[in-house]
C-alpha cells in the first residue's frame, strides 16, 4: 500500500476533529457507549475521506524533467520527424 501524501493526513485528520465535536455536540450524549461510537463514527468517516482525497499523479519513468530539451514542444516535434531525402530526380546523374 502506498503511503499516504500530507494532503490526505490533513483532510482526514481535520475530518475526525470536527466531526467528532460536531456529532459529541449535537448528541449531547454523555456516556462512555454514546463517545465510543461517536468516536468510532468519526474515525471511519475520517478513512472514507482520507482514501478519496485524489493522489498526485506520477509522472513516466522517462518523462521530460524542467530543463531538459524534450520539454519544448518544438524540439520535440523535431526530434521525431525523420529527415528528408532529396527525390531521385533531383540528384545528379553521373557517368
Amino acid at each position: 500500500m502506498p503511503r499516504p501524501t500530507a494532503a490526505q493526513l490533513a483532510y482526514g485528520s481535520a475530518t475526525v476533529i470536527v466531526s467528532t465535536i460536531a456529532m459529541l455536540l449535537l448528541s449531547q450524549t454523555s456516556t462512555g457507549l454514546g463517545v465510543a461510537v461517536i468516536s468510532a463514527a468519526a474515525l471511519a468517516l475520517g478513512l472514507l475521506v482520507a482514501l478519496t482525497v485524489p493522489a498526485p499523479k506520477r509522472r513516466g519513468r522517462h518523462a521530460a524533467r524542467p530543463g531538459n530539451a524534450a520539454d519544448t514542444g518544438a524540439s520535440a516535434a523535431s526530434a521525431r520527424v525523420p529527415q528528408q531525402h532529396p527525390a531521385a530526380s533531383e540528384h545528379p546523374v553521373h557517368h
